[in-house]
């Protein structure tokens, strides 16, 4: 197992992605020309927010978690793997934590908040070769009728070839397929991906990670016993996602899981 270098990493690894969206006229600006709104400030609640209702729920982990001057709540997420995804219920249940995130003990639900859960794809989710999917709750029988809920979800498709789309946004995407930069917000983009690449403390982050992780998969392999190796594994992979916001796909895959150890590393950190 080999991990890539900090220089070969582009804008849609998670790690990096998060780095570059903490830059607050960036983010901004992203929102606004998807969403076609005008921000004047965000605000961030944390980096890589983590959202956790009880001790012992499912937590999740947030890539990029903002919330605007006028108090619309906004969660943008990098997505590069496509296995075993279901992007109804992840959104489903990335809805209700954000909604009870949002509330406090006792308050109204006339409180809830609007809010966006964007994924920015490095693949088509659907298979209709659009470059934006937008869901909001709408009647069956009267298609027009909205249930004016304030919740959408977008997926953006940077392989995308059909429907309209903002052209920075469009530009973006184009940058997330590793064409040259176009426009003024991508060359932003591709400028503070630089610059923090470039940055010392980012780089011994990065390459601290990698040495940890070879470290504990030799250990693994030096016990011998499938039940020490399985556990130590696990805890390579969790880490992978937490520190390198991956999903657990993508950890699976840069960690050279066996296809046919998968679904039970899968299931072992699904029930974490």
């Amino acid at each position: 197992m080999k991990f890539k270098k900090l220089e070969d990493l582009t804008i849609e690894n998670n790690f990096l992605f998060q780095k570059v969206m903490q830059d607050e006229e960036i983010c901004k600006e992203f929102i606004e020309n998807l969403l076609e709104i005008s921000v004047k400030k965000i605000h961030y609640s944390e980096s890589e927010k983590t959202i956790e209702i009880k001790n012992k729920s499912k937590s999740i982990r947030l890539d990029v978690y903002v919330e605007t001057d006028d108090g619309r709540i906004i969660d943008i997420e990098m997505q590069t793997s496509e296995v075993n995804q279901n992007f109804g219920k992840r959104t489903r249940y990335y809805q209700a934590l954000i909604d009870l995130n949002t509330l406090n003990k006792g308050e109204s639900y006339k409180k809830l908040k609007e809010s966006y859960i964007i994924f920015v794809c490095t693949f088509d989710p659907f298979k209709f070769d659009r470059k934006i999917y937008t869901f909001r709750n709408k009647c069956i029988e009267e298609k027009n009728l909205e249930l004016n809920d304030e919740t959408t979800k977008i997926f953006l498709n940077s392989k995308g070839k059909i429907g309209k789309i903002n052209e920075e946004i469009k530009n973006f995407l184009e940058y997330v397929n590793g064409e040259e930069v176009k426009g003024n917000f991508t060359a932003k983009v591709d400028n503070r991906l630089r610059e923090v690449k470039s940055r010392e403390e980012i780089g011994v982050e990065y390459m601290t990670l990698e040495l940890w992780l070879q470290d504990a998969k030799d250990d693994a392999f030096d016990a011998g016993l499938a039940e020490g190796a399985f556990a130590k594994e696990l805890d390579n992979l969790k880490r992978l996602i937490k520190k390198m916001h991956m999903s657990i796909e993508e950890a699976m895959d840069f960690s050279d899981i066996p296809e046919e150890e998968k679904a039970k590393y899968k299931s072992a950190l699904e029930n974490e």
